[in-house]
């Protein structure tokens, strides 16, 4: 058994499998859900113990780590009464593995820090799948001292855990890095669809491009429901990717920088969601532009 203990927040499918890896390496877990139990009583049925707030998790946990999906969600599970920051004690570590804002993110470190403790943010690369295996990547940021702490259980949970400097730097990066995702998912969905308007199989554009520079694993993510049906090979809703790029653009506003390429993506993928797609998986934005394109 670990003599670590963690206090993990929000048992969604990735949460609920970082959960199940972090049982499987001998850690003592306390946790807290939301709306939906299934991973949450799957843990439990681990041996995992439940909060009835987030200020329990952490008087229970040496690391209390957050995978929630907005910063608002965050902020509330960290502030008021029963919130996790009322629950620290010096020393004690806040992980934010969810796809937040820097702002946010900055701002929470100071009111963690005032408290005594530590706030990294750390979000993740990968899929839940990859959790259970602990092969995820993970965009670590903050305190040096903090994160030479806690890496050996991120090495638990990530084949690749990356320290990229001062608070906030990790969600920079991840929104970076998924402003450009989602820039080549609108394009590769576009580009399927004026494929069909011009009278050209997929699987034509599909070999040119494939055998050309901008051939990508991303674009065989995005083929696969192109050419075969099949969405899951990218397991990332509409709407997660929709508040992503919209994140991306705030930031980039608030660094006084405006993006000059994410609004019109972004104006997509919220037609998308307007139109009943946000549970839809991000391939599935094929649907969208063939409906919103003009012809037969």
């Amino acid at each position: 058994m670990n003599s670590l203990n963690i206090g993990f927040i929000g048992l969604g499918l990735m949460g609920g499998a970082m959960v199940a890896r972090l049982q499987d390496k001998g850690y003592s877990v306390v946790v807290l859900g939301n709306r939906d139990r299934t991973e949450l009583d799957k843990a439990i049925a681990r041996g995992a113990t439940e909060a009835s707030n987030a200020r329990e998790v952490a008087q229970a946990s040496d690391i209390t780590m957050i995978c929630v999906g907005t910063s608002d969600q965050v902020e509330s599970r960290m502030r008021g009464a029963d919130g996790v920051i009322a629950g620290l004690e010096d020393g004690k570590i806040v992980i934010d593995f969810g796809t937040s804002l820097p702002a946010s993110t900055r701002a929470l470190a100071l009111e963690v820090a005032d408290a005594g403790g530590v706030y990294l943010d750390a979000p993740i690369g990968r899929t839940p799948s990859h959790a259970r295996e602990g092969m995820l990547n993970l965009m670590c940021a903050g305190d040096q001292q903090a994160f030479a702490q806690v890496k050996p259980v991120l090495e638990d949970l990530a084949e690749n855990v990356f320290h990229l400097g001062e608070s906030g730097n990790g969600h920079t990066i991840k929104l970076i890095n998924n402003f450009c995702s989602q820039i080549t998912a609108t394009v590769l969905a576009e580009a399927f669809a004026v494929a069909d308007r011009s009278g050209v199989a997929r699987q034509d554009v599909y070999n040119v491009m494939r055998a050309g520079p901008v051939g990508s694993v991303f674009m065989d993510l995005m083929a696969a429901y192109a050419l075969e049906g099949d969405p899951t090979k990218l397991a990332f809703s509409i709407g997660n990717a929709t508040k992503d790029v919209g994140y991306y653009v705030k930031m980039t506003e608030d660094a006084g920088s405006p993006s000059l390429i994410a609004p019109g993506a972004l104006a997509q993928l919220s037609a998308a969601v307007e139109g009943g797609m946000g549970d839809k998986l991000v391939p599935e934005l094929l649907d969208h532009f063939l409906a919103s394109l003009p012809g037969d």
